[in-house]
């Protein structure tokens, strides 16, 4: 993993498992909206906030997903949060979730700034993309 990485551990419960006692496939998308919302809480910005305020919101537009190997009941994951692209009304995150050295699963997530208002695109939050800048890595491919 890269230096430019926000980490956020994750419990498995009974209640993310299939009868097959293996992570449900769609609970891998609520661990990585997790890790973003709590990578923007932790850089000061939260979303409850954020909406109340009427500023700018930042919402998945894209989301590509591979599923490597299963998670099972009480793994201890960690979702590995970095920012791919940084743009000027949109922002690509990496994440990554792995059991110890071992990925379970990798997502490529593009998220868009919209208007609380109108839901319109517009630009990033200043402050935001100011932020998020500490965890720009290199492009990989």
């Amino acid at each position: 993993m890269l230096d430019k990485t926000f980490r956020l551990d994750v419990r498995i419960y009974w209640e993310d498992t299939d009868a097959g006692g293996i992570v449900y496939h769609s609970n891998y998308l609520r661990y990585m909206e997790r890790a973003r919302t709590e990578m923007l809480r932790s850089l000061g910005f939260s979303q409850q906030q954020m909406k109340e305020s009427g500023e700018a919101l930042i919402v998945v537009s894209k989301l590509e997903i591979t599923y490597r190997r299963p998670a099972k009941l009480d793994d201890l994951l960690t979702v590995h949060t970095r920012i791919a692209s940084l743009k000027h009304a949109s922002v690509i995150f990496e994440q990554t979730i792995t059991r110890g050295d071992e990925v379970i699963a990798q997502g490529r997530v593009r998220c868009a700034s919209i208007s609380a208002s109108t839901g319109m695109p517009t630009e990033i939050n200043p402050r935001i993309r100011q932020a998020l800048l500490d965890y720009l890595g290199e492009p990989r491919d």
